[in-house]
């Protein structure tokens, strides 16, 4: 679906390149995008006044556009622009606008629109044109920006100028950015709207991770058929309890702690196998196994964590076990595995592996070049990268996440989403979604278990 595409502001050019080639005119294209923006501004002015501030470039070429479709909708449209139309697109939209143009900041009105800079921006706004965009921010009582605010870099979500304004609204035009969905920018947006304007699938292309689509078991499943999980426990058992109540609920068909010995907080419904671990995990029937969630960082547990890697099948590293991984741990052989680390084990894991990258989107893409494993790299804007550079972007999840033991609900979802035979990046993006999904059920400053107890209700969700 290229809805759910995430594109840097070079493939957004190549993609409306391609439409130009198909024979789509620069100012068609305006007319489509604009007119798309322009009707969610209809509906959101609900008849009130609005202000436009238009750049010098194609996305003041759409401000005007959206001022003239208003102006026939009867709204009161005031447009200012602080400089002449720069390109023969936008000198023809502000041709056709055909109304009065104002160079001060002084208008009060009710809906401003944003249409100054759009996602080609790299670079700060200087300082009349940020002040500018602050004062008629201040001066109505509803704000919208068409494609990326002014001052927001595109391709980071980096906030390029000081005191910018927040928004009640941002359409996209063609194409999510990556700034929609990275901090800090996307604080800045408010709600967010896609405007479609006809862009093709493009080859490589982040994605977002939307709603997934799961099936129910088959109706000649059983336990085993659908996936039998082992979680390997350690010096801190509650982290594997955590992580099995998730997995439980995600759709493994069969879960069992690994553990040297049984817990009396174990729940009847989970099966513990005190066995040595070397002889538990020769089980042939184990689909996926996650070590990690309380692990420790002793020897017991770096031997845990190279039994648990000589296995063939499906392998979660999450927590204490990503501090303990390094390069020669890894299996020469393809094995699918997914690291979850959150910032602290990501940075641990790149010194490990020697990479040199700044921010969690690049550092997850180059840790998944160099060490073959998919990455969950967890935080305020969760990705999922692959070996292969395929990426994948989660729209914010409810903050009250923010809470110990949340990861290890994550790492049992993710795992007991591989037992049931997705693959890393599949069960990444599965298991962030329904992370997430149990989040806004479970409401505000739920426990981890109480989090873990909703994972049925999102499953059901995405069935």
């Amino acid at each position: 679906m290229t809805a759910a595409q995430v594109l840097t502001a070079e493939q957004m050019r190549a993609a409306e390149q391609a439409l130009f080639d198909a024979g789509t005119s620069v100012s068609d294209l305006m007319e489509i995008a604009a007119g798309g923006a322009a009707e969610w501004i209809r509906r959101v002015a609900a008849g009130r006044s609005v202000t436009v501030l238009c750049g010098p470039g194609n996305n003041g070429g759409d401000g005007y556009v959206i001022a003239r479709r208003l102006r026939e909708a009867v709204n009161a449209v005031t447009v200012i622009a602080p400089l002449d139309p720069a390109t023969d697109a936008a000198q023809e939209a502000r041709r056709r606008w055909d109304g009065p143009v104002s160079t001060s900041g002084n208008a009060q009105g009710d809906v401003f629109v944003d249409c100054l800079f759009g996602s080609g921006l790299a670079r700060p706004l200087v300082a009349e044109h940020a002040l500018l965009l602050r004062d008629l921010a201040a001066q109505h009582r509803y704000r919208v920006a068409v494609d990326v605010p002014s001052g927001i870099a595109s391709d980071s979500g980096a906030v390029l100028n000081e005191r910018l304004p927040a928004f009640d609204l941002t359409l996209a035009l063609g194409a999510w950015k990556f700034a929609h969905w990275a901090l800090p920018g996307r604080e800045l947006m408010g709600q967010k709207r896609l405007v479609p304007i006809g862009i093709a699938a493009v080859e490589g292309a982040a994605q977002l991770v939307e709603r997934p689509s799961i099936a129910a078991p088959a109706t000649d499943s059983h336990k085993y058929r659908r996936g039998l999980l082992g979680i390997v426990a350690g010096a801190m058992p509650g982290a594997s309890l955590l992580a099995a109540a998730a997995a439980q609920h995600a759709g493994a068909g069969y879960v069992k702690l690994l553990a040297p010995a049984a817990d009396p907080r174990t729940p009847p419904d989970v099966v513990t196998d005190t066995a040595p671990l070397p002889e538990a995990l020769r089980d042939p029937r184990l689909a996926a196994v996650l070590v990690g969630p309380g692990l420790g960082r002793d020897s017991a547990a770096e031997a845990a964590l190279g039994e648990s890697l000589r296995l063939p099948c499906a392998l979660v590293i999450d927590a204490d076990a990503l501090m303990l991984l390094g390069p020669e741990h890894l299996p020469r052989q393809d094995k699918p595995i997914l690291a979850t680390p959150h910032d602290g084990e990501l940075e641990t894991l790149c010194r490990s592996f020697g990479v040199i990258a700044e921010g969690r989107r690049a550092r997850a893409l180059a840790l998944a070049r160099v060490s073959g494993m998919v990455v969950l790299a967890k935080g305020p804007d969760t990705c999922v990268a692959a070996p292969g550079g395929r990426l994948a972007l989660a729209a914010p999840a409810p903050s009250w996440l923010s809470v110990a033991g949340t990861g290890d609900v994550l790492a049992g979802i993710a795992a007991s989403r591989m037992a049931t035979g997705a693959d890393p990046f599949a069960a990444a993006c599965e298991a962030v979604w329904l992370h997430s999904e149990a989040a806004r059920l479970a409401g505000s400053a739920f426990t981890p278990s109480q989090l873990a107890e909703q994972v049925f209700e999102a499953l059901a969700a995405a069935l």
